[in-house]
């Protein structure tokens, strides 16, 4: 599926093109074109997808599942054609099979360790009106050892007052922030855009070298 040419996104970032390429099971899958790739990680019910579709102007590029773990392949997509987003399996699901749950560990970190050099930034998508989660904490510890610079975002944020949007970023910024990788703390929505722009900006540096 791909964007039509020149469509710029609800946070004015104008988008070439966008183009699913693959959904990867294991390393001979991925595609092998150049390029940095920014790559979202989170919970399998965090809203990865829906993110994706709303950065890009694009509805249903990334698939979207009211079932959490659907997502069960490293996807990608080619933006601009020159660099990637790459959404890797949610974590913490529970309606999949065993196997399958004990296969996301090694699918995940090895992508991560293959790809290090390629990755100019994680995102790493927590739900701002819940705490990190165990998973959440240990994704953010897999990030530092790797080496890779993350950037924490807050879904579904419009679920939240002012207020509670404050206490929510302060409550993510104290779990993260001293993080040696972590580079910042945004709070977004995918239904009003919330921080989009603000999240644009981290990703722009993230590939200006492609």
């Amino acid at each position: 599926m791909m964007t039509p040419r020149g469509v710029r996104s609800p946070i004015d970032v104008k988008i070439e093109s966008s183009i699913f390429v693959a959904s990867a099971y294991k390393p001979s899958d991925e595609p092998s074109r150049p390029g940095r790739q920014v790559v979202f990680l989170g919970r399998s019910n965090v809203g990865k997808s829906s993110l994706i579709n709303i950065l890009l102007g694009a509805k249903k590029l990334a698939r979207t599942s009211s079932t959490p773990g659907r997502t069960q392949s490293v996807n990608f997509y080619r933006i601009n054609d020159t660099f990637w987003f790459v959404d890797l399996p949610g974590y913490g699901f529970a309606k999949v099979p065993k196997q399958v749950r004990e296969a996301w560990g090694p699918m995940v970190e090895g992508f991560l360790g293959r790809r290090r050099d390629e990755i100019g930034l994680a995102v790493l998508l927590v739900d701002a009106r819940h705490d990190p989660t165990a998973k959440d904490r240990t994704m953010g510890e897999w990030l530092e050892t790797a080496g890779i610079p993350y950037l924490v975002v807050g879904t579904k944020a419009d679920k939240l007052s002012g207020n509670g949007r404050s206490q929510s970023l302060k409550m993510i910024r104290n779990v993260f922030g001293e993080g040696a990788m972590a580079i910042g703390t945004v709070l977004a929505s995918s239904k009003n855009g919330l921080g989009l722009r603000e999240l644009w900006k981290y990703l722009d540096q993230a590939v200006e070298a492609a």
